[in-house]
């Protein structure tokens, strides 16, 4: 083999050294880039998944937020509407215990009323003695219809007529005044207790008032406010 021969075979091995390297280059340069592309598309993926993540986070904490929002509005429009509903009924009440004070302007009636509530009185307490308390103004009233009161009640419990101390140093307080309406007073009625005080009917048209508004709210509401707010 002469000098051309080997130069010949040599630049043969050399353009296929140089041809497989080129190859194997090509192949490494696809496969890096798909790898590339892979890893990319993973981390777009994943920065896709993150962002609807947290776009349904936030999502969520606004609808929580809005619920909240609803919720206290929806309880203080109801504590408004609580609120007007009581203001209206107190407000009849007020009424009602002004019309109180007229109650003792008929005589005939009122005498008749407090023979009644005494009567009433000695039937809850069953005492053989008690003692009565009432206004000042009133004091004429009580003793003129006591022994009737006392006589009425013998016969519908079928007993002797009680004891009935009238206490004439301390007296129920009078009615409300213009100048101080809210101030310790009474629209009339009686105080009975027995002798003990451990036992006391409290029989003021005040009290009897108050009763009968509580037993009577649901439907004074009911009447008023419907049934929601019964």
């Amino acid at each position: 083999m002469n000098d051309v021969d080997v130069s010949n075979q040599i630049q043969q091995m050399v353009r296929f050294i140089r041809q497989e390297a080129e190859e194997k280059a090509n192949e490494i340069s696809v496969s890096a880039e798909e790898e590339f592309n892979i890893e990319k598309l993973q981390l777009v993926e994943a920065e896709k998944k993150k962002i609807r993540q947290d776009y349904e986070k936030k999502e969520k904490q606004a609808d929580v937020r809005k619920k909240i929002d609803y919720s206290m509005q929806l309880n203080s429009s109801r504590i408004k509407v609580l609120q007007a509903q009581d203001d209206i009924v107190n407000a009849m009440k007020d009424q009602a215990a002004k019309d109180l004070l007229n109650v003792s302007g008929d005589e005939d009636a009122y005498k008749q009323l407090l023979k009644d509530l005494i009567v009433q009185c000695l039937l809850r307490l069953k005492e053989p003695s008690v003692l009565l308390r009432c206004r000042e103004e009133d004091l004429g009233f009580v003793e003129s219809i006591l022994e009737d009161a006392k006589e009425e009640y013998a016969g519908k419990a079928n007993v002797h007529a009680p004891e009935v101390a009238v206490d004439t140093t301390i007296f129920l307080p009078p009615p409300p005044t213009s100048s101080d309406p809210h101030g310790l007073h009474c629209s009339g009625g009686v105080v009975l207790a027995s002798r003990d005080g451990k036992i006391v009917c409290e029989n003021t048209l005040d009290a009897r008032l108050d009763v009968a508004f509580r037993m009577k709210l649901p439907v004074i509401r009911r009447s008023l406010f419907g049934q929601i707010a019964a």
